[in-house]
């Protein structure tokens, strides 16, 4: 079936608010359209369209449309090969059906809107996204039927009634938004993140022995190498995403009814085990089975995933901070783009902007995830729509979550330690070595070690003559007064260097 240009016109039309069209004349802007990505409300699908297009397929309303329509396809399916239905589907009629999903295109999901919001030939407008979706089906069906192309498809009227059988729209919705969601996760984030992890695991191996002072409150510190600070967030980077690829496997999928008790089911077919059927369907959708449950998936496995998401959010976080203020302390410099505007006033400036990107996307985007970890396990009884409309905004909390990742990625791919202003700065902080001075002093029984070195050291400039002065004076063999005379800032790393080989697989 065909849209007219008059339907597609009022599609738009009821897409936007009463009196947008009216309204909007005096504020549109000259051969600009809505289907623009300049003309797009949010960032995700203007400014950064480019970036998060590859989660369009898993997160746009097409896509739940082909998701809703390959539950009901699967469903019909199975139903017709009991032996307690009266229907049945052979080999290509099943895959004839599979084809309505697996090549879903716009113009099927114009037809849905359609059949939603204008209604179509034979059909009123059903106000109701789902019932749109089984309206549709039997569109492709009467097709089927008419090309006579498929034996067991021979009355399409005969099967109408086993599409969307027993089912509430939430079997169908808590079915499809998982079987979105995973795989924007699996192929989308998780590979992302996969790349965040690599130029931080090729960063610590590279400069795994290039010492660096270490801050703890601020304050310099025993030194540390660069490599091994980048295998630090590596690590914590991994055991993060191993969470979420844990969390997202475990998604669990309801297929119980109006209240969970598969009553119009049993109603019908009393002697069908309804509760291994739902397992089994829900089984091979390649989602976990979940028996119990209101009208509502009570959605805890996706608050878990939400978290774990977090997680991984929290860690780069964390990166993007230490590496912004590493650019601002001239350990890291940053690679200037041929072209490339840094400040609009000050030319010299090459701004850490990848890395402030990051760090306001995925702060967004734990916002959201922290409030639809929260929203969606809530129900008021057995059902309230309000998650609805929530749940539709999951694909928004994805994006902001790719848009950090792929920032962090190509702010560590500009970033060059700047060994020598590390070095400089070491040199420049002796004191950092009275941590060693005084360890050393107490393996060789000196009592009073640490408040020796607190009185050199604590609140005064030193350098390290004036440690060796101190080593003159000590009553020490003297391999152990050369021991101390050998101790300089950059090399005080302990076993730094090694400790990059301990990244988690």
């Amino acid at each position: 079936m065909n849209l007219s240009t008059s339907v597609r016109h009022a599609i738009d039309t009821l897409l936007l608010a009463p009196g947008a069209v009216a309204d909007m004349t005096d504020h549109a802007i000259s051969g600009l359209s809505r289907s623009d990505p300049l003309a797009a409300v949010s960032p995700l699908d203007g400014r950064y369209a480019s970036r998060t297009a590859p989660l369009s397929p898993f997160a746009s309303e097409a896509a739940l449309m082909r998701a809703r329509t390959r539950v009901e396809v699967e469903y019909l399916i199975e139903l017709a090969a009991l032996d307690a239905t009266p229907i049945s589907l052979d080999g290509d009629a099943e895959a004839a059906l599979r084809d309505v999903y697996e090549e879903f295109s716009a113009e099927d999901a114009r037809l849905i809107k359609a059949l939603e919001v204008e209604g179509a030939e034979g059909y009123a407008a059903t106000n109701h996204d789902v019932k749109a979706v089984e309206y549709f089906l039997r569109v492709r069906l009467d097709e089927l039927d008419e090309a006579d192309e498929v034996d067991s498809i021979d009355d399409a009227e005969a099967l109408y009634p086993w599409i969307h059988f027993g089912l509430t729209s939430e079997d169908v919705n808590n079915l499809a938004h998982r079987l979105l969601l995973k795989p924007a996760v699996s192929e989308v984030l998780v590979p992302a993140v996969r790349e965040v992890r690599d130029a931080l695991v090729d960063l610590a191996q590279e400069h795994r022995d290039t010492p660096m002072l270490a801050r703890t409150h601020g304050q310099p510190a025993t030194p540390t190498t660069f490599g091994k600070e980048m295998a630090v967030y590596a690590s914590r980077l991994g055991r993060a995403l191993g969470r979420v690829v844990v969390a997202n496997g475990d998604l669990s999928g309801k297929l119980a009814g109006a209240s969970g008790t598969y009553a119009a089911h049993d109603a019908a077919y009393p002697d069908v085990d309804w509760a291994a059927f739902s397992e089994s369907f829900v089984h091979g959708l390649e989602l976990e089975h979940t028996p119990l449950a209101t009208q509502v998936n009570p959605c805890d496995d996706l608050a878990a995933l939400f978290d774990a998401l977090r997680g991984v959010n929290n860690v780069l976080l964390d990166l993007d901070l230490d590496a912004w203020l590493y650019v601002s302390d001239r350990y890291l410099g940053q690679r200037a783009v041929e072209g490339e505007t840094g400040s609009s006033t000050m030319p010299h400036k090459v701004n850490p902007i990848d890395f402030e990107n990051s760090e306001g996307n995925l702060s967004k985007a734990n916002s959201d995830l922290t409030f639809l970890g929260d929203y969606v396990t809530s129900s008021r009884l057995q059902r309230d729509l309000s998650d609805s409309t929530v749940k539709r905004n999951v694909g928004a909390a994805l994006a902001h979550c790719l848009i950090g990742y792929g920032k962090a990625e190509s702010g560590l791919a500009k970033v060059v330690p700047n060994e020598a202003v590390m070095r400089e700065e070491l040199a420049a902080t002796p004191e950092v070595i009275g941590e060693a001075v005084q360890t050393i002093l107490r393996r060789e029984g000196d009592t009073d070690a640490y408040e020796r070195v607190k009185e050199l050291t604590r609140g005064r400039s030193v350098t390290l003559d004036d440690f060796r002065e101190l080593f003159g004076d000590l009553d020490v063999d003297e391999d152990v007064r050369e021991e101390l005379r050998a101790l300089t800032p950059a090399g005080y790393v302990g076993v730094a260097d090694d400790l990059v080989d301990e990244i988690d697989e």
